[in-house]
């Protein structure tokens, strides 16, 4: 095997990079994050590839030739970006200097949280329109395009699945677990046999926590410490229909444990594995940002969102949910289990960001 390092703003980048160059047949060595001399901290993967392929790809004419046909190709792109970016500007420019509606309601919609390069491509096209002219009306078609833009995930519990939950500390994921373990063994049309996996060695006391829900409503409860006592666990709890895996809570920037839990993530599963990003709707965009580019290496499904009852503010998750294609699956709104947990809808997210445009 040959060893090759490859550099990144983040893992899921870096490991992009890999497989794009070598494909599949590569094996995730390790993976850290430092920082520069200019400042910036970037991560590096190192991957073992198989000789045979390195000598392929590295010395193959054909594959010499397709690089530089893509190194042109992304060049006539980056210019036509470019060219696109200054006419959009220009327009941009038109739109709030000669539209009074417009502005106004640009600035409210932004100082609520929404971004202005989401609302300048709404509103590019409107200048002139009667939407344009009342602002009852724009903010009306905002919010229907906020709409339109929002996904959610159904609840779907008709095949047997597994559920792993991931995520920084202190998002609420152990009671988001015990909430939804409730909510499929007691609370719905039918009773679904329902066991929950510990992945968190590290904070203290996690393990304990889970497994005082699970007592409480006489769920299986296992904790294991490796992949392979992942996958023991899975196999002896193959005939549940609801398996929920809760994990370390970490930082965004801890590679080696983000790593780690890629481990788990492409384990050989019997059952179709979701993985659940739980994320607050309490914390700063740039935040949001960084904990998505950093998790979204683990492939993610849905988000589920906790803390509505610690904020009134809701236009920064929005702004989130606008630039991420990432479904919402539940929301978490309250501390009381198992009660505070509801289906992710629009309606809900939207009902609760129009009343707070309302108080502005």
């Amino acid at each position: 095997m040959i060893h090759e390092t490859f550099v990144a703003s983040d893992p899921k980048s870096a490991y992009t990079q890999a497989v794009e160059k070598y494909g599949n047949r590569i094996e995730l060595v390790s993976a850290r994050q430092l920082q520069y001399e200019d400042g910036e901290l970037r991560c590096e993967i190192e991957v073992a590839i198989p000789k045979t392929v390195y000598m392929q790809m590295t010395m193959g004419t054909d594959t010499v030739c397709a690089m530089d046909e893509e190194a042109l190709l992304m060049e006539e792109i980056t210019l036509l970006k470019s060219q696109l970016s200054q006419m959009k500007e220009t327009l941009q420019s038109d739109i709030s200097e000669n539209d009074v509606v417009i502005s106004e309601v640009k600035s409210l919609f932004k100082r609520k949280g929404i971004a202005e390069s989401w609302l300048d491509e709404m509103m590019n096209t409107l200048a002139g329109s009667p939407i344009a002219e009342d602002s009852k009306l724009l903010v009306s078609y905002l919010l229907g395009e906020i709409d339109e833009a929002l996904k959610e995930r159904p609840e779907d519990l008709s095949t047997p699945k597994v559920m792993m939950f991931v995520g920084p500390t202190g998002t609420g994921k152990t009671t988001t677990i015990a909430k939804l373990a409730a909510r499929y063994a007691y609370l719905m049309e039918r009773p679904y046999s329902v066991a929950l996996i510990n992945l968190d060695s590290y904070k203290v006391g996690a393990i304990e926590q889970l497994e005082h829900y699970a007592d409480i409503m006489q769920i299986d409860h296992v904790a294991v410490e490796n992949v392979n006592g992942f996958q023991e666990a899975l196999e002896a709890l193959d005939s549940y229909d609801v398996i929920l895996v809760d994990t370390a809570g970490m930082s965004p920037y801890d590679m080696q444990k983000l790593i780690h839990t890629v481990g788990y993530v492409n384990s050989d599963l019997l059952k179709d594995l979701e993985v659940n990003l739980v994320l607050p709707a309490t914390i700063k965009y740039e935040d949001m940002e960084d904990i998505y580019t950093n998790f979204s290496f683990l492939n993610l499904d849905s988000v589920i969102i906790t803390k509505f009852d610690e904020t009134k503010h809701l236009g920064t998750l929005l702004n989130f949910m606008l630039a991420y294609d990432l479904p919402m699956s539940y929301f978490s709104i309250g501390q009381e289990v198992p009660d505070d947990l509801r289906i992710a809808s629009k309606e809900y997210l939207l009902e609760r960001f129009i009343g707070d445009i309302d108080a502005g």
